[in-house]
């Protein structure tokens, strides 16, 4: 059984490493895959996206376990969602959300059941102690009802949504990567109806002409757009970092305009 692992703990400290081996401890079998320890501490819109533009390419029965708990120990609750024969695993803060829109799953369970559980369980360690052991007993071929009591669902992300007026489309930066490529929130459908090489987008003081089709289809040192593996607009600077380039932050306002109609802003 695979199982992946996303957590804001990076790499300084041993928490990965003691994750891997609570689980290792219970199913020696479990293969275990990385997905991203470096994502920004308690960066929880960042951990949910990457779970959405990952889970796609893991086969079905996959348990994915996400920690990014900035409330670990607090009211929120740990969480297993059973959808589409795989699982995940992790606090109900949203970090599954994005994952699981649009899809009916099977159970929600609330990790209630101790059994399950390392002992003594550390109020701030749930994923050594909670995530990781009902993780590998997954793995084992427990049954998910197994592990708690029924929830009622659970928290939801909403994404900003990009929005079209007349011939402009305002969106934002959401997400950046460690190449400091600027992920938008405006997706390859937003920009049906316009023409590729007919466009100017700007974002801060920047202004780009027309939509690449690849990243060295920019002269080296130059601010390029386009349509990157997630399906969104991407900014990026062949051969750097379009975020040192713009001081682009999460949140920073992009704008399409056709070309021929000047300039706009986006409030």
């Amino acid at each position: 059984m695979l199982i992946t692992l996303t957590t804001d703990f990076g790499y300084r400290d041993p928490f990965v490493g003691i994750m891997k081996g609570v689980i290792a401890g219970i199913n020696a079998n479990a293969r275990v895959i990385d997905l991203s320890h470096d994502i920004l501490p308690q960066d929880i819109m960042a951990g949910a996206l990457m779970l959405r533009h990952s889970v796609p390419y893991f086969p079905r029965g996959t348990i994915h376990v996400a920690v990014i708990d900035p409330g670990v120990g607090g009211a929120r609750r740990p969480l297993l969602v059973e959808c589409d024969g795989s699982y995940f695993v992790g606090p109900d803060n949203g970090v599954l959300s994005l994952t699981l829109a649009g899809k009916q799953p099977t159970h929600f369970i609330h990790l209630s059941n101790s059994t399950y559980h390392l002992q003594p369980m550390s109020a701030t360690f749930h994923g050594r102690d909670i995530f990781a052991p009902v993780a590998a007993y997954l793995s084992l071929g427990v049954a998910a009802v197994a592990f708690g009591d029924p929830a009622d669902g659970f928290l939801r992300l909403k994404l900003p949504e990009a929005l079209r007026a007349a011939r402009r489309i305002c969106g934002e930066i959401l997400y950046i990567d460690s190449f400091g490529n600027l992920f938008t929130n405006i997706s390859e459908r937003d920009l049906t109806g316009l023409t590729a090489h007919k466009i100017v987008i700007s974002l801060r003081d920047a202004t780009i002409r027309g939509l690449a089709s690849h990243y060295a289809a920019a002269v080296e040192g130059e601010l390029v757009a386009l349509v990157n593996s997630w399906g969104l607009l991407e900014i990026a600077l062949y051969k750097g970092s379009a975020r040192q380039r713009t001081a682009a932050q999460i949140g920073d306002k992009v704008e399409i305009i056709p070309d021929e109609s000047g300039t706009g802003g986006c409030s």
